[in-house]
């Protein structure tokens, strides 16, 4: 069964960007959010297993998010995906309950790699 799946980013082409990347066999089973306050309600109201999170976005943003999902105890599997690759922004993230921090553009190669590592895939 494919894990549910909520993509976060306020670009829609870096939102298809990402679904484009995941297992085939994931594609039915995924949510799409334009900003962090729109995947803080989906998050509250759904069971997500793997969350693909953008940090720069209007309203709340990713850091945001993290900082929601940890004061609402939601146990979900959270991807950072971001351009700003600063090593404090990634020690940030991760601090917040991130599990991987992954460039932008995403590779599918490096997505895939990402999720094994957390036993995903």
């Amino acid at each position: 069964m494919s894990p549910s799946v909520l993509i976060c980013d306020d670009s829609n082409m870096a939102r298809k960007q990402v679904l484009r990347s995941l297992p085939e066999q994931w594609k039915d089973n995924v949510q799409t959010a334009t900003n962090g306050a729109e995947a803080l309600t989906i998050l509250r109201n759904n069971e997500i297993e793997i969350l693909f999170l953008d940090l720069t976005m209007p309203g709340i943003d990713g850091i945001g998010v993290l900082q929601g999902i940890k004061k609402l105890n939601i146990t979900c599997n959270v991807f950072v995906i971001s351009a700003d690759i600063q090593p404090e922004m990634q020690a940030k993230v991760k601090a917040l309950g991130a599990k991987e921090f992954i460039r932008k553009p995403v590779k599918q190669d490096v997505l895939f790699n990402n999720l094994q590592q957390h036993n995903l895939l």
